[in-house]
Order: C-alpha cells, then sequence, then structure tokens
C-alpha cells in the first residue's frame, strides 16, 4: 500500500490515482498522520454497494419454517468409560 504526505499527492496526483488503480489503496498523510485514502472506482463500488452488511445478510437467510425437524423422545444413550 502506498503512502504520500499531502504536499506530495497534490503535486502528483495522476501518479497518484494510476498506483491506486495499479496497486491499490493509497494513503495520504498530513503532518504524519493518516488522514485519507485514495482507492481505485471498482474497489469503491464492491465496499459500498456489493455485499449487504451483516443484518441485511442474516435477513435474506431462507425461511426455514417449512422444514420438518424433529428430536427422537428415545433417552440419550448410556456410555461405559470403564470398559
Amino acid at each position: 500500500m502506498g503512502q504520500w504526505q499531502l504536499q506530495e499527492a497534490k503535486q502528483r496526483f495522476s501518479e497518484v490515482i494510476r498506483q491506486a488503480h495499479d496497486e491499490g489503496p493509497q494513503i495520504v498523510t498530513r503532518h504524519g498522520e493518516e488522514v485519507a485514502v485514495i482507492i481505485d472506482i471498482a474497489e469503491y463500488r464492491r465496499m459500498a454497494h456489493g455485499a449487504p452488511d451483516f443484518k441485511e445478510f442474516l435477513r435474506s437467510a431462507p425461511d426455514l419454517s417449512m422444514l420438518d425437524i424433529r428430536r427422537s423422545d428415545d433417552p440419550i444413550r448410556t456410555v461405559d468409560l470403564d470398559g
């Protein structure tokens, strides 16, 4: 992941964009602190619109109420540990 000081990123903006596209996210720092990240548009779209959040994922599960799931009423079997 590339890292750019803000002033350098401003001066070489085309290069920052090219690297974001070719190599992945580029981090921009100001006074040594990470303040922004530049990512390729395809990555942004995947993150913003691709996968549902966890709650939506759970809600999209199939309806299992139609399944006939039963547990046996037989007593639990005994296991002989001594022998």
